[in-house]
């Protein structure tokens, strides 16, 4: 493959797409990363995909296309994808075939997990967690070299981890999620008389009393379900990555707390680490997954 040879590397979210193109050898150095609404249908994906890849063919080679999906993925077929389902059982590498190279597909969280442990923040590591804190919870495993995905490519969905045995269930959303995410923020938000979970964040960092003790029950239900996962799978270290991690000033004494409670002497010290690409994490780890090909999830 010629050194000039270039990823399109592409990050679908709910409400979003994200797309840019890196060289083969060097993933993380993605250029004129752009943003768009989230596709309509499948066919608006594979119109503007094609539209991108032939763009570049005019100064550039193409080696392979990544995609991140936020929902269950297996192999390159979409299973699940909660808030585009026009995408559920639709194959990506025969959506996007015109392209006539290779697509690696995978659950957004995987992907960051594959940026963080090729280039970032757990380089070098064989075990970690990565929790991707957003507007829902984003969750991936390395274990022994390679990302865990299961028998369906839904493993490690630590978003619906439960600390409540009495909670109904939800059929779009795990208990955790309603905890301590984005939107559980946003309600404590309100709740206690603020804007949005923004402006409860900041009341914490200010001392108030309400926003604090709603940031502590945050932090605690975190921190709970977390120590069910470090005590299963006894990882070098814990990576937060997403926006609500960025409040990790307020939110970790709690989660600290409930992890030192809730685990045995020799798993306490656990390391946490905030995640060393941000919220372009899934991008560059699609940008890795288009040049390693399928089997992608090999780390190690």
């Amino acid at each position: 493959m010629s050194a000039a040879a270039h990823v399109l590397a592409l990050d679908l979210g709910g409400t979003s797409l994200r797309a840019g193109f890196a060289p083969l050898d060097a993933p993380a150095g993605l250029d004129a990363v752009e943003r768009w609404g989230a596709p309509e249908s499948a066919g608006a994906l594979r119109d503007k995909v094609l539209a991108l890849v032939a763009a570049r063919r005019q100064s550039a080679a193409l080696a392979g296309i990544g995609i991140t999906i936020p929902g269950l993925v297996e192999g390159t077929v979409s299973r699940w994808v909660p808030n585009l389902p026009f995408l559920d059982g639709v194959d990506l590498a025969e959506l996007l075939g015109e392209a006539g190279v290779p697509v690696a597909a995978g659950n957004d969280a995987q992907m960051a997990m594959l940026a963080e442990a090729t280039l970032g923040a757990a380089s070098g590591l064989d075990d970690a967690i990565l929790l991707a804190i957003g507007t829902g919870i984003g969750s991936s495993v390395l274990a022994g070299g390679r990302i865990v995905r299961g028998g369906r490519g839904a493993a490690c969905s630590f978003g619906w981890a439960s600390a409540d045995p009495s909670d109904p269930g939800e059929d779009r959303s795990g208990w955790l999620e309603r905890q301590a995410a984005g939107r559980a923020l946003d309600r404590l938000g309100r709740d206690a008389g603020l804007a949005d979970g923004a402006a409860l964040i900041e009341a914490a960092r200010a001392g108030h009393q309400v926003a604090s003790l709603a940031i502590h029950q945050v932090g605690a239900a975190l921190g709970t379900t977390l120590a069910g996962a470090v005590a299963l799978l006894d990882p070098q270290a814990v990576l937060l990555a997403g926006g609500v991690s960025e409040a990790i000033d307020v939110l970790g004494p709690p989660l600290r707390a409930a992890l030192t409670r809730n685990l045995p002497p020799h798993l306490r010290s656990i390391e946490i680490r905030p995640g060393h690409f941000g919220p372009r994490a899934g991008l560059v780890g699609a940008a890795v997954a288009a040049g390693l090909g399928a089997e992608w999830w090999r780390v190690r």
